[in-house]
């Protein structure tokens, strides 16, 4: 699925069918359920794609020392810009990773 098609998925009710957990919790966080998108990345902690969204959801929330552990585990550098272009980021290379070019 290319980077838009998944964003304009967020104006449906349901998320498209086959999205991996760290996908399907961008998918709910875009669509303002923080507490779902969390849950989803809650059940593979230590997962870096899942750990990755994770410190992401934790930026969102304004925990940035949550945030930092989770980036840490990631293996990711901390964000420190636009939540809206971090979550384009992590969606593209999430994306990208299940089909690459």
């Amino acid at each position: 699925m290319e980077f838009t098609a998944f964003l304009a998925s967020v104006e449906r009710a349901q998320p498209p069918s086959g999205l991996a957990r760290p996908l399907l919790a961008l998918w709910h966080l875009k669509k303002g359920d923080w507490d779902a998108a969390h849950a989803l990345v809650q059940q593979d902690e230590g997962e870096k794609r899942h750990d990755w969204v994770h410190a992401h959801l934790h930026r969102v929330e304004g925990d940035l020392g949550n945030a930092r552990y989770w980036y840490r585990r990631a293996g990711q550098t901390v964000a420190t810009g636009a939540l809206d272009a971090e979550w384009a980021e992590i969606a593209t290379a999430l994306l990208e990773a299940v089909q690459p070019r």
